[in-house]
């Protein structure tokens, strides 16, 4: 690609340095000359060094009073404030998108292909269940969210036009797209820096999870099922709004931790029987972190874990699933996983996270924006 491209890359809202961020930032290490955007842009100047110390342009809703930790109230006003970015500079836009991203505006002459984590998933088929989880499924304040997110989803439709070409980080999510946008997208699986999580076989006599304690990620019914195996013993490292109320499920044999060092979430990770997984995630990284330990996973076989972790009854198994969110399912999948401890290796597990790593998303992810650039200079040049 020329040198001179001037490039764009439309980030949703830059607060820390979790799952989105991490692609963003590798996105923009491919490209390092390209120009940062987001809604809002509070990172720490230890988190900017992953983005290149680069500042991003961002929005009005950056001064509004309260933004820095309430930025998810000004929902509302993120369709219009995403509009106002000015990118129309740019020859190839890039967005990596979770919520608004995608919607920036293109011109006929700009490239603008979108990394999708997930269409706005508060506003499509997990509507339902985030509404009750806010308590806003009924009265006055429900009725007035359920309008915004129609009014939301109607936006979210529009601005798929915009976007060139989709890139889903699963299938799972490429189905989504399908199903919401009516696009095809092509799949790029995240990555994953499984060179941080070295291999480790000789494991100890627990099982562990790690998470942040909301609602969604289910830490409740891991800890609700494992303190109804007493003779089991659970590490538990994590920590959020959910947390007082998971500790006091917790039986004696559950260790919950609170927030930790990542070297003390290694450690425990490394050494542990299993990793147990009770989300619905587009991805999850968190198990293939495991894999990379050579630490079997125990997940909720739902979402992007069906495409990360190889199930028991296959060769070379790193893992199996429970088919009900349900702390039974749970309890049903880890006396399973016991009885078939042998048949799953840790040096197997290692080299499944492998096929997640950070080497092959740089080689996929440019390769892919090289050959949509090249079409899209060929396309131009036919259409003069």
């Amino acid at each position: 690609m020329d040198d001179k491209l001037k490039i764009a890359l439309v980030h949703e809202w830059l607060l820390s340095f979790a799952g989105s961020e991490q692609v963003s930032a590798e996105i923009l290490k491919l490209f390092p000359k390209a120009e940062l955007f987001s809604v809002v842009d509070f990172l720490t100047d230890e988190q900017r060094k992953n983005f290149l110390n680069k500042r991003a342009t961002t929005t009005f809703i950056q001064k509004l009073p309260g933004a820095h930790k309430h930025y998810q109230k000004y929902l509302p006003l993120m369709p219009i404030a995403i509009e106002q970015l000015n990118v129309s500079d740019a020859d190839l836009v890039i967005s990596s998108a979770h919520s608004v991203a995608k919607g920036v505006l293109t011109g006929p002459d700009q490239l603008h292909i979108s990394y999708v984590h997930s269409p706005i998933r508060y506003a499509w088929d997990l509507q339902h269940q985030y509404l009750k989880e806010s308590g806003l499924d009924k009265g006055v304040k429900g009725a007035l969210a359920k309008w915004l997110l129609h009014k939301i989803r109607i936006w979210d439709s529009r601005t798929a036009n915009g976007v060139d070409h989709f890139i889903a980080n699963s299938h799972f999510i490429a189905r989504r797209i399908k199903k919401v946008y009516g696009r095809h997208a092509d799949v790029i699986y995240p990555p994953v820096a499984v060179d941080d999580f070295e291999l480790f076989e000789k494991k100890e006599d627990y099982y562990f999870t790690a998470s942040r304690m909301v609602p969604y990620k289910r830490m409740d019914l891991i800890v609700e099922a494992f303190s109804l195996m007493p003779d089991k013993r659970l590490v538990v490292i994590g920590d959020g709004p959910e947390f007082q109320k998971i500790k006091r499920k917790a039986g004696p044999n559950v260790e919950l931790l609170g927030y930790q060092s990542f070297s003390t979430l290694k450690h425990y990770m490394q050494r542990a029987q299993a990793f147990i997984f009770a989300a619905e995630e587009d991805f999850g990284i968190t198990p293939v972190e495991a894999q990379a330990c050579g630490t079997p996973v125990i997940a909720f076989g739902k979402g992007g874990v069906l495409e990360t972790v190889i199930p028991l009854g296959i060769d070379n198994s790193t893992g199996l699933f429970f088919n009900e969110q349900t702390v039974s399912s749970l309890v049903e999948s880890v006396n399973i996983f016991e009885l078939n401890r042998e048949k799953f290796q840790a040096i197997s597990c290692r080299h499944n996270a492998e096929r997640f790593s950070k080497q092959r998303f740089e080689t996929e992810f440019k390769n892919y924006v090289e050959q949509k650039w090249s079409l899209f200079i060929e396309n131009k040049q036919i259409n003069r």
